[in-house]
């Protein structure tokens, strides 16, 4: 790959043209991307009531319409910046991959710190994605609020005890009722199904509790002809219920479950204006007002060309705009 070393554009375009390299979330196109030309987005809230209206007498006084309320709510996209640095001593003496000269090594070496700086921007995005579906976006050391969305829009989580211990428990009725709560708080938007990830304990609860069982086992042959693996999907009750056991390290290197043992979240699919994934620019100057791109890339040498800085910039802050919805699913036995 050659690279110009110092040019923010082609070193941009080379990091966003790496594959994704960490993103189950990702992939399930939840989040809608919406690139800002600002370091903040506002959410315009309007409520209103609708009620059934009562006859008049013919020419009498109508009923009057009753005022709509509507509130703005700025939203701070925050900023996440990685760095690395290659210096000489990486370089020296090592010969470039297949070739007989070293010639090309510094922009090799390059596109391959590049890339896994990317995959840091990717994790980085996934556990944000992730912490919005439970409601609560976590800064990288997994205790750290970034946003509270239930907090923001002063509503309390609906939580769904599926009481998968004891064997009597009506699962299907559980569902119906993370349905009913997705379904009553959509507030006026659109959806086309309703999935729930949970933690491997969760799913192996479920799928071995007696009511779950046997739809379960014919699942499972469907899919064996197939060549699927269930725990990318299992349809029970309304919802596709799927093992998710997203994982990483936080900067002080403890490791951090993108879902806690027992537990699970439901949330809607296919929705047109709930889920946004928003970036704002980078703070370069060749950068300012202009519309976002998902991640930059910029490098310079260090003094006496002893080095080279690299850095990197991906901005960005996912959101539901009815947290409500966001239905959180455990099991007390």
């Amino acid at each position: 790959m050659n690279l110009d070393l110092f040019n923010l554009a082609t070193l941009t375009q080379a990091i966003n043209l790496f594959p994704l390299q960490y993103g189950r979330i990702n992939s399930l196109g939840v989040f809608r991307d919406e690139f800002l030309s600002t370091r903040q987005f506002v959410i315009d809230e309007q409520s209103g009531t609708l009620s059934l209206l009562p006859v008049n007498a013919w020419g009498g006084p109508p009923t009057l319409g009753s005022k709509v309320t509507r509130k703005a709510r700025p939203i701070a996209v925050p900023q996440t910046a990685h760095e690395d640095h290659i210096d000489p001593n990486d370089l020296q003496d090592v010969r470039a991959f297949g070739s007989e000269t070293a010639a090309d090594m510094p922009a090799m070496r390059m596109a391959m710190k590049l890339q896994r700086m990317r995959a840091r921007h990717d994790i980085t995005a996934e556990f944000r994605k992730i912490s919005a579906l439970k409601g609560i976006i976590l800064d990288a050391d997994g205790t750290t609020t970034l946003l509270n969305l239930f907090t923001e829009f002063g509503v309390t989580q609906v939580t769904v005890d599926f009481d998968l211990g004891t064997s009597g428990t009506d699962v299907r009725a559980k569902c119906m009722t993370v349905m009913r709560n997705v379904e009553d708080n959509l507030l006026g938007d659109v959806m086309s199904s309703v999935r729930a990830v949970v933690s491997a304990e969760f799913y192996d609860k479920l799928v071995a509790h007696p009511s779950v069982q046997d739809a379960y086992a014919n699942y499972q042959m469907a899919q064996e002809r197939l060549g699927g693996d269930m725990r990318t999907g299992f349809d029970f009750g309304g919802i596709m219920f799927e093992e998710y056991r997203g994982k990483a390290t936080t900067p002080a290197g403890s490791v951090v479950r993108f879902i806690a043992s027992g537990e699970g979240h439901a949330f809607p699919m296919g929705t047109q204006n709930t889920f946004t994934n928003n970036f704002a620019p980078a703070d370069f100057m060749e950068t300012v007002n202009t519309v976002a791109l998902p991640f930059y890339a910029k490098s310079a040498l260090i003094k006496m060309d002893r080095g080279i800085d690299l850095h990197t910039q991906s901005n960005n802050l996912p959101f539901c705009a009815r947290p409500r919805i966001l239905t959180k699913l455990i099991s007390s036995t």
